[in-house]
Order: structure tokens, then C-alpha cells, then sequence
């Protein structure tokens, strides 16, 4: 999917993303949901405030497994500005701003930033959710040690 590099592109990519996921058997208030639409809203604001590139738009790619068991959903936000890599760091307890990439470290099992799939401009930040139930199976958010 491929959306504006704007406040209402990145709503829109989190929006859709959960709409996906209900479509492929995850119900909206189902953990799995939940979990890779908060992570989906993370990585498109950050696309939208670090990675922003006037004209061009950033990509979102989601896959999740289908069928009868569980496995892992993998999330992809890639912008087109290379040089600024995002970097987890600890924000002050008074900021406002930079707890996003910690949420993320914390709900993925596995989360990096490499370059765009085809070699384009930019780079790619993905996180993957291990899902522990099958797809249409009603769960609650899922717990994180």
C-alpha cells in the first residue's frame, strides 16, 4: 500500500492495516490487531515526520499467516530518505515525543531497519508479531513478558 507522506496518510495507513487484518480472519479487538495496528501508527508517523521527502510517498507491506495455525505478522513502513536511520533511544520522562521505537522494541519479537525491498531510495523499518492463535480465533492484547 502506498500513501502520502502527511499526518492523514499515516492515519490512514494504521486504519487500513487493522481493516486488513479483521479481512484475513483478525478481529479488530483481537490482540494480534491490536498489537501490529499500534506498531503500523509508529512506523507510518515516523515515515511521515523523519523519513518525508516532498512528492514522495512511503509504502507500507503486511503479511500475515492464513489458515489453521498461528505464526508471524510482519509489518514494513519504507520511506524514501536514506541518511536519517531511526535509532532507539530513552526519551526524558517529561518528552513528549520519542517513545515510539520503544513501544515497538517492546510488542515485536523482532524489529531492525535495513534498505528498501528493490534497492529504491530510503529505507525500510519492519517488525514482526508472533501470533499465537489462528487467524478468527477472538484474543485478548497480547502479553509481553
Amino acid at each position: 500500500m502506498r500513501f502520502t507522506s502527511t499526518p492523514r496518510g499515516a492515519r490512514l495507513a494504521r486504519r487500513l492495516v487493522s481493516h486488513r487484518l479483521a479481512a484475513w480472519g483478525y478481529p479488530y479487538d483481537s490482540g494480534p490487531n491490536e498489537t501490529v495496528t499500534l506498531i503500523a501508527s509508529e512506523l507510518a508517523a515516523n515515515a511521515v515526520r523523519h523519513g518525508r521527502v516532498p512528492g514522495r510517498d512511503f509504502h507500507v507491506r503486511l503479511t500475515a499467516p492464513l489458515g489453521d495455525a498461528g505464526g508471524t505478522i510482519r509489518i514494513e513502513v519504507s520511506d524514501t530518505r536514506t541518511e536519517k536511520r531511526p535509532t532507539l533511544t530513552a526519551a526524558a520522562p517529561d518528552a513528549e515525543t520519542g517513545r515510539g521505537l520503544f513501544l515497538v522494541s517492546r510488542l515485536a519479537e523482532r524489529w531492525a531497519v535495513g534498505p528498501r525491498p528493490g534497492g529504491g531510495p530510503g529505507k525500510t523499518v519492519w517488525a514482526e508479531i508472533a501470533t499465537e492463535t489462528k487467524p478468527s480465533d477472538r484474543s485478548g492484547p497480547l502479553q509481553r513478558p
